[in-house]
């Protein structure tokens, strides 16, 4: 079984996800702390629980997401995964992070790159990826099938969708992928997103006014 902990980091509280189970074995994803107050309080969530990180991968690769992966990459020896589409984003991050007020002075080199259809597997545990752009190229979501929830990163919020007015934004392609591959999941799935509150695709089916 698979334990999800949220740690929230930076000015844009992005959601960063600590994924383990009974091995202690873990995924980090989108790791966001910023500065050494955050990179601390990661570490220590790590240590304290006396987790193993073995993978950290981004949703998808907007600045405010990938602020962490070099710490992480330093402290645990973990590159980052990402979807190909992300590579972009992780060109021009320095450049980003300077425009929105971010000092970042290292990124995360990519470990491996992952696609729709891959299985990521951790200790006794398996995660699904599908690939849901609109908001960003790249954006994948994370599917756990017996645990039943799904991290959706910037795609899909509680009464709220991810934007699409930044680089590679469309809204007619983001809103297809929550109707044909988030919205077949069953109601009961949680959903945990990259920002604010988890919610559940049946709420989400039944009151988010953008769908």
């Amino acid at each position: 079984m698979i334990t999800v902990n949220q740690l929230v980091f930076n000015g844009f509280q992005v959601n960063t996800y600590i994924l383990s189970d009974e091995t202690k074995e873990c995924v980090i994803i989108d790791a966001a702390n910023y500065d050494q107050r955050e990179n601390q309080k990661l570490a220590d969530f790590i240590e304290n629980k006396g987790l193993k990180p073995v993978l950290h991968i981004n949703t998808h690769c907007h600045v405010d997401h990938v602020l962490g992966g070099a710490f992480v990459e330093e402290k645990y020896g973990l590159g980052v995964s990402i979807h190909p589409d992300s590579n972009g984003f992780i060109i021009k991050a320095k450049e980003q992070a300077m425009m929105y007020g971010f000092n970042l002075n290292k990124i995360a080199n990519i470990s491996n790159f992952i696609n729709e259809g891959d299985k990521i597997k951790f200790g006794n545990s398996e995660l699904d990826i599908i690939y849901t752009p609109g908001h960003a190229a790249g954006s994948i979501c994370i599917i756990s099938h017996p645990d039943e929830f799904v991290i959706t990163g910037d795609v899909l919020f509680q009464e709220s969708i991810g934007r699409t007015d930044l680089p590679t934004g469309d809204f007619d392609l983001l809103k297809n992928n929550i109707l044909t591959k988030l919205f077949t999941l069953p109601d009961v799935y949680t959903v945990y997103p990259g920002h604010g509150p988890e919610t559940s695709i049946g709420h989400e089916k039944g009151n988010n006014p953008f769908l």
